[in-house]
């Protein structure tokens, strides 16, 4: 559970900014969004290995 302590005087606004990020980064909404389908482990593994080549190729072209 999730708690966002609104301090004396503190904006509702802000607090409010401070839970969606807090919510944001536990990922909640993105593994709810991932189980409506089933994908199978061919297909995650496939898209790991893509994202490593990705991320490897960007980290080559800043070496050279």
């Amino acid at each position: 559970m999730l708690i966002v302590k609104v301090q004396d005087g503190e904006n509702i606004e802000r607090a409010l900014k401070r839970f969606k990020r807090k919510y944001r980064d536990t990922k909640v909404l993105q593994k709810v969004r991932e189980n409506q389908q089933f994908t199978k482990k061919s297909v995650e593994r496939r898209k790991e290995v893509g994202k490593a080549a990705y991320i490897q190729n960007l980290r080559d072209e800043a070496d050279q």
